[in-house]
């Protein structure tokens, strides 16, 4: 039907059709719709004229359709079920969350929860495009101070120097030990074990910030001054580095189970004296978005990370 014919009609002949129908009588579906019974009756029969049939046989009692009208019920109630699913669809559309949402995170993090986030995100917020941007800590620090990135997933430490940042604690992890496949050391180790050896370790290879992390405030802590021959923030590549030889690795727990381990082997540390922690960040001097809320919202419902195991 084209547009221009549906002005034929009008919609409270049909809904009036539907009701006698539902209610099995005039008066009844006068009473359920707060219409007087003329008003009813005059719905119905404008609309036989307008189609050109009996849509009810009124010589019995209650009032049964004519086969024309049995033809037209189904038709009928699919027209105001199509109009509520239109109008319920308007209000839900008036309501979504739209928006982009930069999120920064450190690499590990990032490969433990993008997954989540772009899944439910599909899910429950198909108005909200997410963009990924991966980084150190100093760098998703830097990042959400020039407002390149609204949200960041990064450790705690280093602690950010502006007080315009704030945070929300997402999980807790410990250091492991990273040592060549070769080596099976019968229980955990100890920080004097891997100091005497070449290390390998997370941090920024330019020096920044890396006396304030984790790794190397636990050597501190206990007297000692390992021999750091590599620092890098991608775990593939630390883990690629100690299954080549060149020492064995200190990292945290999360960056060994989003890496590849063949040819290594994962080992606890004793004596490590603190946990990494990793927080969600973001500027508390701006106002949030409705589409930063709802990021926000799935990165609290998100699952801690499954620890790997360790041999």
């Amino acid at each position: 039907m084209k547009a221009a014919e549906a002005y034929r009609f009008r919609l409270d002949w049909f809904i009036s059709f539907v009701s006698v129908v539902e209610h099995g009588g005039f008066s009844a579906a006068a009473h359920a719709l707060y219409r007087s019974q003329s008003r009813i009756s005059t719905h119905v029969a404008e609309l036989e004229r307008a189609l050109g049939v009996r849509l009810f046989d009124r010589g019995r009692t209650p009032v049964v359709l004519t086969a024309e009208g049995r033809e037209l019920l189904p038709h009928a109630h699919g027209m105001l079920q199509h109009l509520q699913a239109a109008t319920d669809g308007a209000a839900r559309a008036a309501h979504r969350v739209r928006g982009t949402v930069r999120l920064g995170a450190d690499p590990s993090a990032a490969a433990h929860l993008f997954p989540f986030l772009v899944e439910q995100s599909r899910l429950r917020h198909p108005g909200v495009e997410l963009v990924l941007q991966e980084g150190t800590a100093l760098e998703l620090e830097a990042a959400l101070l020039s407002g390149e990135v609204d949200l960041a997933v990064r450790p705690v430490l280093p602690v950010p120097a502006s007080d315009a940042l704030t945070c929300q604690p997402l999980w807790r992890e410990p250091l492991v030990a990273v040592v060549p496949g070769a080596e099976a050391p019968a229980g955990p180790l100890r920080l004097a074990d891997l100091a005497a050896r070449p290390l390998i370790t997370a941090g920024d290879n330019s020096g920044r910030g890396n006396d304030h992390v984790e790794t190397s405030l636990a050597f501190e802590q206990a007297g000692l001054a390992p021999d750091v021959v590599f620092r890098t923030n991608q775990p593939q590549t630390l883990i690629s580095l100690v299954r080549g030889g060149i020492g064995v690795g200190v990292v945290n727990a999360l960056a060994v189970r989003v890496a590849n381990t063949d040819g290594v082997r994962v080992v606890p540390i004793a004596d490590a004296p603190r946990d990494r922690e990793v927080a969600l960040w973001w500027r508390s001097d701006r106002t949030s978005t409705r589409a930063g809320d709802a990021l926000r919202s799935l990165l609290a419902e998100a699952p801690s990370p499954e620890l790997p195991a360790q041999h």
